[in-house]
């Protein structure tokens, strides 16, 4: 029987006129039965840290006060060998010309969210996909980013992709590990300084990845897994 995985995703700067240049597309992935253990050694290493079990970590609440919280959470990100990351960074989306490719902003997303996803979907596995609730990201077009992802790998039946579902960051913990590891990167690629905090967690991960956070891994790196999109890839899609 094919051994299925959640999939946790979430995106930041990804309206077409938010002033940011980066848009960082990015999802956390791991065994369903190792879903519970996850969240609950998530949840101890909060209150180790005098915060409620339930309280939401975000990129956005990185504060000195929080920062050994935070990178505890990184740490055990990278210990634990059931826990993946893949990222999509677009470093400046003011430079896609939509018309020339005979699109809109919606359609390039998708296909940016397909991009984001393929390294990660096997065949032979079953994938149930949830995405954090945001105003810009309705029910419609969920149904039609599930339709296009399914139908980018001949997925027709939805036995690959059997679930796309708009979640909660505040509720699952592995969402929240999502916006961490995305506003981080999106942090450095804006060129962000202005705070010590962020900037130590940053090199927490470069250190624990191995990575500068700037350039492509390889295709099949599995941990810490970085696509760094532009717009000549339509031309000569490697990754």
């Amino acid at each position: 029987m094919s051994r299925i995985y959640n999939i946790y995703c979430d995106e930041s700067c990804h309206l077409e006129n938010d002033g940011q240049k980066p848009m960082v597309l990015g999802a956390v992935w791991l065994p369903l039965d190792k879903a519970r253990e996850v969240a609950e050694r998530i949840r101890e290493i909060k209150e180790q840290h005098g915060v409620s079990r339930w309280y939401e970590m975000k990129w956005t609440k990185v504060s000195p006060s929080k920062v050994d919280l935070y990178r505890n959470i990184i740490d055990y990100f990278f210990d634990d060998d059931d826990f993946h990351f893949r990222c999509l960074v677009v470093p400046d989306k003011s430079l896609i010309v939509h018309s020339k490719f005979n699109q809109n902003h919606n359609d390039w997303y998708y296909e940016m969210y397909f991009n984001m996803l393929k390294a990660i979907l096997k065949p032979d596995a079953r994938y149930r996909t949830y995405i954090d609730i945001k105003d810009t990201l309705g029910g419609d077009k969920v149904k039609k980013l599930h339709q296009v992802l399914c139908n980018s790998v001949y997925d027709f039946d939805k036995k690959i992709i059997e679930r796309l579902q708009l979640v909660r960051s505040h509720e699952i913990e592995m969402m929240q590990i999502v916006d961490i590891l995305i506003g981080a990167i999106s942090y450095l690629h804006r060129n962000l300084e202005s705070s010590a905090a962020k900037q130590a967690l940053i090199e927490r991960i470069q250190k624990r990845s191995g990575y500068s956070l700037r350039k492509n891994t390889l295709m099949k790196e599995n941990k810490f897994n970085i696509l760094i999109w532009s717009p000549h890839l339509y031309d000569n899609d490697i990754t």
